[in-house]
């Protein structure tokens, strides 16, 4: 079995990731991360950033600020996830492509139209405030799928580098990680989720949406308690 578990990287859901990993068990926990990132999240507290490229620098302090909003700390589920994931002797697999070769080709691809106002867009993201980021995110929850459409329409660039390539890439990283093991969990965005169900084909798959992360106590996630997690399963 494959589970998706769709994460935000400012909210705080530390515990529901590290308690789902303690309940399923999983023999590998991947995450969408690269190695130098995974190195500056492990770094951070040492002052030490590692190879990451300017634009991923500008997109990590707009995940710093919006996390300081809700009280946490960017990537801090990644950590919390790699953590559980030793505590159970599972296996953590990186599933990312190298973030400096993605933004790297973005650029490249990117119209003026697009930089211009991605440039725009990441100062807002600067100031944006708690309820702003709350607005947003209810969009995407109510449709995610017509959200990211949209996000096709005015970013084609952005949502093909950033989205749809490295879905295909962990897609692909995780089917073969399950060729060699029964019990697969994925900590991804929950942007990525629709997309690597679709790119796994007819793998079964359950997926954790971030929205029920959110709405969940940790100990439930443990126990199973009266809460259920819904889950889409493709056989």
């Amino acid at each position: 079995m494959i589970t998706l578990v769709g994460v935000g990287h400012v909210f705080v859901i530390s515990e529901q990731v590290r308690a789902m990993i303690l309940s399923r068990r999983p023999e590998v926990v991947c995450l969408e991360l690269d190695s130098a990132r995974y190195s500056a999240l492990l770094n951070r507290e040492k002052g030490r950033v590692g190879r990451v490229p300017v634009q991923y620098m500008l997109l990590a302090r707009i995940q710093r600020r919006m996390a300081s909003k809700f009280g946490s700390e960017a990537g801090a589920e990644m950590l919390a996830a790699a953590s559980a994931a030793r505590e159970i002797g599972a296996k953590v697999a990186l599933i990312d492509m190298d973030a400096a070769m993605v933004f790297g080709k973005l650029w490249k691809v990117m119209t003026l139209k697009e930089k211009v106002e991605l440039m725009f867009g990441s100062l807002v993201g600067l100031v944006a405030s708690k309820e702003k980021v709350e607005a947003e995110l209810a969009r995407y929850e109510e449709q995610d799928v017509e959200y990211l459409e949209t996000l096709g329409a005015d970013f084609p660039s952005v949502k093909r580098v950033l989205i749809d390539d490295r879905n295909k890439h962990m897609a692909a990283r995780i089917a073969a990680i399950a060729s060699q093991h029964e019990n697969v969990l994925a900590v991804v965005g929950d942007g990525h989720m629709q997309g690597l169900v679709e790119a796994l084909g007819d793998r079964p798959v359950e997926t954790v949406r971030l929205k029920e992360l959110r709405r969940t106590e940790p100990e439930q996630a443990t126990t199973g308690g009266e809460y259920s997690f819904s889950y889409y399963v493709r056989q």
